[in-house]
């Protein structure tokens, strides 16, 4: 480089004007491998294992749901439909992950490429302009830390924002908007969104950079795009609930640094995803109302999270052919057969009702421990008979008719008697984890005992 005075194309002295030349990344090969994870074979004894360092995100239900915190170079994917919050989660996750926040690197006048700060975010968004995030954030109360906004949909200068910035989390938002531009197809291809991905991945595992990926989903509630995104990511967190309900279920569906059976329940507010960590409390509340038919209370468990659970049952006369079932939260199916079973086993004839079970608050359960309060609340309701408020339900009915065991008893029992419920309704073959629960167990064995003793009792008010 020197400089030089006159044209040598029109030989005129001083008409040159510099001109910046954007350097474009280089595209991938095509041959290469999702990953570059590559070793000699080694024994396993020689491999010393190190302890995983977790930084704890800072809300509580997503510390849970990761096992801990995040790992670094951990990559997650996170799913769910139109309006549930996943733009609001990942602002707030990157407010609290900003370790710059007191630093005052947020006002300072350097240049974003002499700021290292061990704390920086990068949020990206192929979706919204950078008004739209910042009015956001400001609704959110998210403060000025070490956070940094890029609206961008080109890979390539996406990477060179991550080498610019060198953050220690990447937030895309989200990756079926973003293009590789050596690669034919539109934004949100198949082989768009799997290189685009891998590209991805590839510079974070190897900066130990933590990487979030926001995922569209279809009709069906599905991940959008190919299957082969869910096997490269470490984590998958789906959010599960319409956004009509009140509540938000985070549930993991892969996990390799933690459980996949845990959930994140959030409630959305004026000011973003606000944790829940006493779900009961949404329930405890209506315990002052008078007791009603076709209503019952049962404990679930999410990997080690009781949860208290409220049944509705409506059991009406038919006008159809064909009686309806309809189920909300819970299995169609298993709930077919327990009226097959109480049909069998009470004499009680669901031919000409219809049937309609929800569980309330918009959560989506498989525990079979509800079994027992799903036949309570049906029976109530058919009968016209309140439910006892102060009993809880828990057991597991199979085809047979008989109350069989359920895990974790001994810490539903617990979260009933916190709550407030002064007897539970268990499987008799569960005596050994009802010692000290502080609360009066009464055990059944099968579905007749069951609800004979909950006559018996209802007799007794009446009276």
């Amino acid at each position: 480089m020197k400089w030089l005075g006159q044209c040598p194309g029109c030989e005129e002295w001083n008409t040159l004007a510099e001109e910046v030349v954007e350097s474009i990344s280089k595209a991938v090969p095509k041959t290469r491998s999702l990953t570059q994870f590559s070793s000699e074979v080694v024994l396993l004894e020689r491999l010393s294992s190190q302890k995983e360092i977790r930084t704890p995100v800072g809300l509580s239900e997503m510390d849970r749901l990761m096992g801990g915190g995040l790992v670094p170079g951990q990559v997650v994917l996170l799913a769910g439909p139109p309006g549930i919050g996943k733009s609001t989660l990942m602002l707030q996750i990157a407010d609290k992950m900003s370790g710059a926040r007191d630093s005052g690197l947020g006002a300072s006048k350097k240049p974003v490429s002499s700021l290292q700060p061990p704390g920086s975010v990068l949020y990206v968004s192929g979706e919204e302009s950078l008004s739209q995030v910042s009015s956001r954030a400001k609704r959110l109360g998210v403060s000025r830390g070490a956070l940094y906004l890029l609206c961008e949909t080109d890979l390539s200068k996406i990477i060179d924002a991550i080498h610019k910035v060198q953050p220690s989390m990447v937030i895309l938002d989200s990756i079926q908007t973003v293009y590789h531009p050596e690669l034919t197809g539109s934004p949100g291809s198949v082989g768009q969104v799997r290189e685009c991905a891998a590209e991805l991945l590839r510079i974070c595992k190897s900066r130990e950079t933590i990487l979030f990926l926001l995922g569209h989903v279809t009709k069906e509630g599905a991940l959008a795009g190919p299957k082969v995104l869910e096997h490269i990511v470490d984590t998958v967190l789906y959010f599960e609930t319409e956004r009509q309900h009140l509540l938000r279920v985070l549930r993991a569906h892969k996990n390799r640094f933690g459980p996949t059976s845990e959930i994140g329940i959030f409630e959305m507010g004026e000011k973003g995803l606000q944790e829940i960590a006493d779900v009961s409390q949404f329930f405890v509340a209506r315990e002052g109302q008078a007791a009603k038919s076709g209503r019952s209370l049962s404990v679930s468990v999410e990997g080690t999270r009781p949860l208290l659970t409220e049944i509705q049952a409506l059991v009406t006369p038919t006008r159809y052919a064909l009686p309806r079932r309809m189920v909300t939260g819970f299995d169609l199916n298993r709930t077919q057969l327990l009226l097959a079973s109480m049909e069998k086993h009470l004499k009680v004839h669901w031919d000409n009702r219809d049937v309609f079970v929800n569980l309330a608050g918009g959560m989506r359960l498989k525990d079979p421990a509800l079994d027992l309060g799903i036949c309570a609340a049906l029976v109530s309701s058919f009968r016209e008979v309140p439910v006892p408020a102060d009993t809880i339900y828990l057991g597991e009915v199979g085809l047979l008719g008989d109350v069989g065991r359920i895990p974790f008893l001994n810490i539903r029992l617990k979260e009933a008697a916190r709550v407030g419920f002064k007897k539970a309704v268990v499987p008799a073959h569960s005596s050994k984890e009802t010692v000290g629960v502080g609360i009066e167990v009464l055990p059944v064995e099968n579905l007749m005992d069951a609800f004979s003793h909950l006559m018996k009792k209802l007799k007794g008010e009446e009276g």
